[in-house]
């Protein structure tokens, strides 16, 4: 799929996001479609609102403010302690630190992002809140930078969409799972009424509407690359005929080693 420059517009959005919470202001990312925000009018569909009230104490404010999802992947995924999971698109660092907790020491977290100045602000939330078992990574979800079979979670909250190629970022979801591994995603869907042009017509790529895979097209992109147990549960509205949605799946126990995918950069030039 072409890119037609929409890495670089998320990746400039997300920035402008960062240093807005990082100056302790809630980003206008936050503040509604229209502006080329996320929230589409739809109340608290998007944000720090969307977590338990203990969750949020627990964290640095900033990690809170920065928080642009649609969900609560790390409870999504029903981590367990010893496990290595994988934030995909993880921004301020709000899931990781949450994801690090449930894990615990045994275990670990890492976060991917392209963004420069997310991965700033969420190094600096970890030295905050003194999680030790947490690591940010400098890269593409398109091209995740980490071996083979290396992790027993993928989770993600509300980035998928913002990817303009939804088959790489899956493919490679499924590489870097070990068998029997999971996948756990909060994201935006469209129903599968809607045309491309439909979901342009309720909001921006880089406010997580234009962008969104149809309900069915996400059941058969995971069913494609290989991923078994797919469910796809819609939670809240967020526009017309657009949800905010928990996206589940697992990686077969027994399938054969993973191999690498053709390099990110030659498909998209996004990092």
């Amino acid at each position: 799929m072409r890119d037609d420059g929409v890495h670089e517009r998320v990746r400039a959005r997300y920035a402008r996001a960062a240093v807005e919470a990082t100056a302790g202001a809630v980003p206008v990312i936050a503040g509604g479609c229209g502006g080329g925000g996320c929230c589409a009018g739809a109340g608290d569909a998007f944000g720090g609102g969307l977590y338990e009230d203990d969750d949020r104490a627990a964290l640095p404010e900033p990690a809170v403010r920065a928080s642009l999802g649609c969900g609560d992947p790390a409870a999504v995924a029903e981590l367990r302690e010893g496990e290595v999971v994988l934030d995909l698109g993880s921004g301020g660092g709000i899931d990781v630190l949450l994801s690090a907790r449930r894990v615990g020491p045994s275990g670990r977290a890492y976060g991917l992002d392209m963004t420069e100045e997310m991965l700033a602000l969420a190094r600096a939330n970890a030295a905050a809140a003194g999680a030790r078992n947490v690591e940010f990574l400098k890269g593409c979800i398109e091209e995740i930078p980490l071996p083979a079979e290396t992790v027993d979670v993928v989770i993600s909250n509300c980035v998928i969409n913002l990817s303009p190629d939804k088959e790489a970022v899956l493919a490679e979801a499924f590489r870097v799972l070990r068998p029997g591994g999971r996948l756990g995603i909060s994201d935006v869907v469209a129903d599968d009424r809607l045309t491309s042009a439909e979901r342009a017509e309720r909001g921006g790529w880089t406010g997580c509407i234009a962008g969104a895979a149809s309900v069915g097209e996400y059941r058969r992109l995971l069913a494609e690359r290989g991923f078994a147990d797919v469910s796809v549960t819609l939670t809240h509205p967020v526009a017309d005929g657009i949800h905010g949605a928990i996206v589940r799946a697992s990686k077969p126990a027994g399938v054969a080693p993973a191999v690498a995918t053709p390099a990110a950069g030659a498909r998209q030039g996004c990092c």
